[in-house]
């Protein structure tokens, strides 16, 4: 479609998404809040991995020729047809992408994201847009404000983040006798002399070997997640993560001890965050005493400071150990878009979204599973 030197098309096809590339990387380095989940290294490969024929719908947006808005975007058929984010449940942040800034009054930014806008809300007269995992300050919340038709925002994951200070600043953060923990944890960490690598692009495939499985050993019979041991996701990473290194929107860091690899990291960069991504370590350095969080946490914070990024993410969950750094809740965005045609099917996705919500919070009590427990249940 064309029009005001608009030309707004969708592509269907992995083969002319892949053709992309090109073009996508530049947008994506021009769009301010982007996250490496929306390089192009990191779509096309989970398409690739994950994706199913027919069902492709990425939302391009040109002017006078040049890419300057975009939506990375499925099909999910059925009884409510759904437009969601490419990169499904292994992908930690989904947003569109717009040159300039999303949240710009005026301007070509703006223009940008209304013609985008406008793209989305044609589509959404046949299926709901269901958007996952959106930060705040995303050019998706830009999307949900300026939408025209039904809408509906819930709340999603809950992303941790801490400031981007090397490890003495974030120490500094701590009441005293935890930083005087965590200085010793360091201390100990510099005694036991562990050497830290970052892997080369070229060496990428074979370092997220070890990495899966030293993530497999560190996490036998405490449930690992059962994807993370797929061919699929391997193969996945492998994919991605090596072109990312190599564009500098991720970093592998290996650690030896005595020339053994004890554990490896796999971060995701970008001007605004780094955020530790995956890793595995070696059960035996629980032996030597060595914390592996804090290992992990001093080279982050060394990489994301000196990088001058804003913010060092811990990313999805709430899990114990990261609670020890103080970091801040940052709680992702669930964006449901319809027309007044789909807004049935938008209730009926947000009812049973709000459902599984208050379900997953009366598990957490752990007394009112005791009593149900009791009662048999």
């Amino acid at each position: 479609m064309t029009g005001n030197a608009w030309e707004i098309s969708v592509c269907r096809d992995g083969d002319d998404f892949g053709r992309l590339a090109g073009e996508w990387t530049e947008l994506h380095r021009r769009c301010p809040t982007a996250t490496p989940f929306q390089s192009h290294s990191w779509l096309h490969s989970w398409w690739t991995s994950y994706g199913s024929p027919g069902r492709l719908r990425v939302v391009l947006v040109r002017r006078a020729g040049r890419l300057v808005a975009a939506a990375p975007l499925r099909l999910v058929p059925g009884p409510v047809p759904l437009l969601t984010h490419l990169g499904g449940e292994i992908t930690d942040f989904s947003d569109v992408l717009v040159d300039g800034d999303p949240h710009a009054a005026s301007g070509p930014a703006a223009e940008a994201m209304g013609a985008l806008t406008a793209a989305l809300h044609r589509l959404a007269r046949t299926a709901v847009i269901d958007l996952r995992e959106v930060r705040d300050g995303a050019a998706a919340q830009r999307v949900y404000a300026d939408w025209p038709g039904p809408r509906h925002r819930m709340d999603d994951s809950v992303c941790m983040e801490l400031p981007a200070l090397p490890i003495d600043g974030l120490v500094a953060r701590l009441p005293s006798a935890r930083a005087q923990r965590a200085r010793s944890k360091l201390r100990r960490l510099d005694r036991l002399g562990i050497e830290e690598r970052a892997v080369p692009a070229a060496e990428v495939p074979e370092a997220l070997r070890g990495l899966l499985r030293l993530h497999q050993r560190q996490w036998a019979d405490r449930g690992v997640n059962p994807e993370h041991l797929t061919p699929r996701f391997q193969e996945h990473l492998q994919r991605a993560v090596g072109a990312m290194v190599a564009s500098g929107d991720a970093m592998v860091t290996e650690f030896r001890l005595d020339g053994d690899l004890v554990a490896a990291d796999l971060t995701l960069l970008s001007p605004l965050l780094s955020g530790g991504y995956l890793y595995g370590a070696d059960p035996r350095l629980r032996s030597s005493k060595a914390d592996v969080a804090t290992l992990l946490l001093r080279n982050g914070a060394r990489e994301s400071s000196a990088a001058g990024r804003g913010t060092l993410s811990l990313l999805r969950g709430r899990e114990p150990y990261k609670s020890h750094w103080r970091p801040e809740p940052a709680v992702s965005a669930r964006l449901l878009l319809s027309t007044r045609r789909t807004a049935p099917g938008l209730l009926l996705r947000a009812g049973c979204a709000e459902a599984r919500h208050r379900a997953a919070d009366a598990l957490r009590d752990r007394d009112w599973v005791r009593r149900l427990r009791r009662l048999g249940g």
